[in-house]
């Protein structure tokens, strides 16, 4: 075959070489990034840095599954509601545990003191309140008549206020037995009153589902809408020293999400959540994560709000991955404790929305947070669980960070840190997602913040901990690595029209000097070649094509293009060195016939000679069609009284015939069909029957379009 010279246009813009030989370094800094990880007896505040956490003691395990409301009494008992069995604990003030009561009924949704002592139980799915004395003795108190009971709270006067679902009731129970018509404070349009706080004002707070509205009943059970929150339920209510209602509301993914784990769950119980945090390993040009305001409630999953003594509101907290469960009001004033079911997680929340991660569990779900008086107290689901813990702090704790892909088995370089303190590093390696018994055993622990030579075998996952011991504070740890080489990939190639030629659009140019200070483009906020879409434009006999392409190193890339005929066995190279990922060849080079094109990324850019990878892929067939249809006459026009017959025949070598137009005496173009109906062959036939009303001399045209575009023409001069 002779030789072809093409003519092949492809624009480059510079782009900056980042070796892989370089090694990648992994820094946990940001608080986001910390709170990926598991805090083990170590506390995340605000900033992000990781201090040992307040004390949590076990104080009693009840052998549940669910813990879904407690209460404490004056003389520092505490009375736990569980599910899915129904029963109800008591644990006194040395911690000494027992059963106090097992009704008939699958949950104790709600809990009450009185202040006789008596411990109110509110029960679901039959909608019961029963009244416990101290001896452990239980009776119906009252019966409502309603599915659910979620909440309780004893009021000013000593009335038990009962909140009920599925139909949306407040009650005031003032003895035992009373009649639900008797007792109905108020009938609302909610389908669940969810949460109800007493003040020492006389005040009784409600919170609704599925409006989220937050209710006011004074003592003459006038009620009064507080807060209308955008979101689906208000979870819990809980009354600050000065008068403040903090609210914790759900949004409909989060007040759903374990509807289908026990039934007194329909709409509204979140019951422990086990969350999977994925871990992005792209870090070759880091991006900030835009930060979104509080106030922000688009997808959020739950929010804590404040409404003030005044009535004034405003929102201290929301979070658009964790679900809150339980809220406890400081009583410095300053905000909250909230337990979520992420990690069974305890988080203080300041009234100027600071947020520190007070403690972890090792439970899926913090139920609910008191106080008996001296010390703070949680409750925990998944294992129904009190634990207990206060001002005194952990002398030992440690954090697991997340688990780092490397995208490819890796060689671990160096760890370092810095921080105040006594702080040990380990690190731990694996091939599978999850660290199982198939992982590396923790590494001998590192002490000097300088760091030194990772242990951990080459693997594609790596893990890091750290030990804190004494006061401590580990601010920020880096690893390097560096990732197996892996061949780029192209993933499609699509083919344009004929005559559709490509360009690059306009970009900023760098910096000559860019490349030489070691930053990418990307880093100036510079687009990459490859996301910039070429700008089209039209093009006499031009091909063009963009294609796809990944490599799962991150490394740069450039292309070489060639092209063969489809009966030919070796290609010929048309580009090399391509930086974008479009070209467009000059058609009108090529004989006519049927092409493939190869398209191949390689990684040199990021790579010294010698270590580089590729990667192909072949076009489908392509047809380059440059000859025009011919276009004969066939016999002479056949002349009548008033009008003219001309009959043209058309050809095509290299494919067909697409579409037929005439033209008399250079007027407007005009579509006429085929013979046969359709243009859809190499050969076509056309029929033209023109009205000819004056006599004279009139010239006809017939030109004919291929597929590419290619256009041929005939003429003739009839008389009349």
């Amino acid at each position: 075959m002779k030789k072809t010279i093409l003519f092949l246009i492809c624009f480059s813009v510079l782009t900056l070489k980042v070796f892989a030989s370089e090694p990648t370094v992994w820094t946990v800094d940001s608080r986001a990034e910390v709170l990926k990880g598991d805090a083990k007896g170590v506390s995340i505040s605000d900033t992000g840095a990781i201090i040992l956490a307040p004390k949590l003691t076990e104080v009693f395990s009840t052998g549940q599954s669910y813990v879904w409301s407690s209460a404490a009494d004056a003389q520092g008992n505490i009375y736990l509601g569980t599910g899915n069995d129904g029963k109800v604990f008591k644990i006194d003030a040395a911690g000494r545990g027992s059963l106090f009561y097992d009704s008939n009924e699958l949950d104790v949704s709600a809990l009450a003191v009185g202040r006789d002592g008596a411990v109110y139980a509110g029960t679901s799915p039959d909608g019961k309140v029963y009244r416990i004395g101290t001896d452990g003795k239980a009776e119906v108190y009252f019966d409502s008549a309603d599915k659910y009971i979620w909440s309780l709270a004893v009021m000013a006067d000593g009335s038990l206020a009962v909140g009920t679902g599925e139909n949306g009731k407040l009650y005031k129970v003032r003895s035992a037995g009373a009649k639900p018509e008797d007792s109905l404070l108020f009938d609302s349009s909610e389908t669940h009153i969810i949460s109800l706080a007493a003040d020492n004002k006389g005040n009784l707070y409600a919170g609704t589902d599925s409006g989220g509205i937050v209710l006011r009943f004074s003592g003459e059970g006038k009620p009064f809408a507080m807060l209308d929150v955008p979101l689906r339920e208000v979870h819990d209510l809980s009354i600050g020293p000065d008068g403040s209602v903090y609210v914790l509301a759900l949004s409909d993914s989060a007040s759903s999400s374990a509807s289908s784990t026990t039934v007194t769950a329909t709409t509204v119980s979140a019951t422990p959540v086990t969350t999977t945090t994925s871990t992005s390993s792209d870090d070759a040009n880091p991006q900030p994560t835009p930060s979104r305001s509080r106030n922000d409630l688009n997808n959020v999953k739950s929010a804590v709000f404040r409404i003030l003594p005044d009535g004034g509101s405003e929102t201290l907290w929301s979070s658009t991955t964790v679900a809150g469960f339980s809220l406890y009001a400081h009583q410095t004033g300053n905000g909250v404790l909230l337990g979520t079911s992420d990690k069974g997680r305890i988080y203080s929340i300041t009234n100027d929305g600071r947020e520190t991660l007070l403690l972890q569990t090792n439970e899926g779900q913090v139920s609910s947070i008191l106080t008996d008086g001296k010390k703070l107290l949680a409750s925990s689901s998944n294992q129904g669980k009190l634990y207990s813990f206060g001002s005194e702090n952990n002398a030992e704790g440690s954090y697991e960070s997340s688990v780092r892909d490397a995208r490819s088995s890796a060689a671990w370089g160096r760890v370092w840190w810095s921080g105040t303190g006594n702080i040990e590093l380990q690190t731990r390696s694996g091939n599978t997602e999850k660290p199982d018994e198939t992982w590396s055993p923790w590494s001998t622990a590192q002490r000097d913040p300088k760091g030194g030579q990772i242990s951990s075998p080459k693997a594609r996952y790596l893990q890091w901990k750290a030990v804190l011991r004494g006061p401590a504070t580990l601010n920020d740890v880096s690893v390097s690595y560096l990732g197996k080489n892996i061949a780029p990939e192209v993933l499609s190639i699509a083919v344009l029209p004929a005559n559709v030629g490509l360009a690059a659009n306009i970009v900023q140019q760098p910096d000559p000097t860019l490349e030489a200070s070691g930053l990418d483009p990307a880093d100036l906020g510079m687009p990459q070649v490859a996301n910039i879409m070429p700008r089209r434009y039209y093009q006499r006999g031009a091909r063009s094509f963009q294609w796809t392409a990944e490599d799962r190193n991150g490394d740069k890339m450039e292309y070489n293009i060639y092209y063969r005929e489809v009966n030919e066995t070796n290609f010929h190279l048309l580009k090399d060195g391509a930086k974008e990922t479009f070209c467009t060849l000059d058609g009108l080079a090529l004989p006519d016939g049927r092409y493939v094109f190869k398209i191949s990324a390689n990684d040199s850019p990021s790579n010294p000679t010698g270590e580089t990878l590729s990667g192909d892929r072949v076009s489908e067939p392509v047809a380059i069609d440059n000859t025009p249809p011919t276009v004969q006459l066939v016999g002479a026009p056949q002349v009548s009284v008033d009008k003219v017959r001309i009959i043209f025949q058309a050809g095509e070598s290299a494919g067909i015939i697409q579409r037929a137009e005439f033209s008399i005496d250079g007027s407007t173009w005009k579509s006429v069909y085929s013979d046969d109906g359709i243009s859809d062959s190499s050969s076509e036939r056309y029929t033209l029957e023109i009205p000819v009303k004056a006599p004279g001399e009139y010239v006809v045209a017939l030109r004919v379009f291929d597929q590419n575009g290619n256009a041929g023409s005939a003429r003739t001069v009839i008389k009349r």
